[in-house]
């Protein structure tokens, strides 16, 4: 997985608890990256055969990688937000124009969207300045010590530090972003080539996970809660916000791979508007419970 603190990645722990890998045969062993480009570059040397990442990364199959999005996980970037300094001189959105934002890695989901919203505030996509910094720990760390002006996070990480006491949800993108698809399934094409009973089974045992979370809501914040580190009450409110847009079955939005396509261009992550069909492959999908 791209990052360790996503509350629809811990989906894999939810699917452990309840025993479903086991139902279809799967025993997983969990590698955690520090950003999407980390999890391609995995992806790309074999040190991974399936990775859970962010809609934008779809990108790097349309560059020429070896692995492609198989299944979509979520729509909208609900669990997304923009953190900053609870003492710190950024009191809005317009105080960030020209400053430096904790994101991941390059073409990441935390890249995009701090493009992104540079692009809708009329500063261009270069209005904010993106600086790479890795997993969550290393970016509030640079925060807190006043190297950047702020960080995108997992809105469940952020609520917790805004709980805890150094920081201040500032926004989330959700309200910003409704067509799209924040976090996707990808599979190196070796292993589609290879062995794609092994893919379905993955997609079977996820989807299966994702109609258990949608029913047993007491079970997966307890589980939820427990693997992310976060306070009951924001758990709670992390399910009630982030289950409704996760997908049931796989399926691509038309609308949303649009925004993603053109957007891949208008932000410099890419030279051209990639063709949609670039982006994903649709072999699996839907997946049929």
């Amino acid at each position: 997985m791209s990052v360790a603190t996503a509350f629809v990645f811990a989906t894999i722990e939810v699917g452990q608890s309840a025993r479903i890998w086991e139902s279809v045969g799967l025993d997983l062993g969990v590698t955690e990256f520090r950003g999407d480009a980390q999890l391609q570059q995995g992806l790309e040397t074999g040190g991974v055969d399936i990775g859970l990442g962010s809609g934008p990364s779809m990108g790097f199959h349309a560059k020429g990688a070896h692995s492609v999005a198989i299944a979509s996980l979520s729509a909208g970037p609900q669990d997304m937000a923009l953190l900053v300094a609870k003492t710190g001189a950024v009191k809005s959105v317009g105080d960030l124009k020209g400053k430096q934002v904790g994101v991941t890695t390059a073409g990441s989901l935390t890249d995009w969207l701090t493009r992104e919203l540079a692009r809708r505030e009329g500063w261009g996509s270069e209005g904010m300045m993106p600086v790479a910094l890795g997993d969550l720990r290393s970016r509030l760390a640079a925060m807190n010590n006043g190297e950047i002006s702020g960080i995108v996070c997992e809105a469940s990480a952020a609520y917790q530090i805004e709980a805890d006491g150094p920081g201040k949800v500032l926004l989330l993108f959700g309200d910003m972003v409704k067509d799209f698809h924040a976090h996707v399934i990808f599979a190196s094409e070796s292993l589609i080539a290879k062995n794609p009973d092994l893919v379905r089974r993955f997609l079977q045992g996820w989807f299966k996970t994702v109609a258990y979370i949608k029913s047993h809501k007491a079970e997966t914040v307890a589980i939820i809660g427990h693997q992310l580190k976060l306070d009951a009450k924001i758990a709670g409110e992390s399910y009630d916000h982030e289950t409704p847009v996760m997908s049931d079955n796989g399926l691509f939005d038309p609308a949303a791979l649009e925004v993603i396509r053109r957007s891949l261009k208008e932000l410099g992550i890419m030279d051209r508007m990639p063709d949609a069909k670039e982006l994903y492959t649709d072999q699996f999908i839907p997946v049929k419970l």
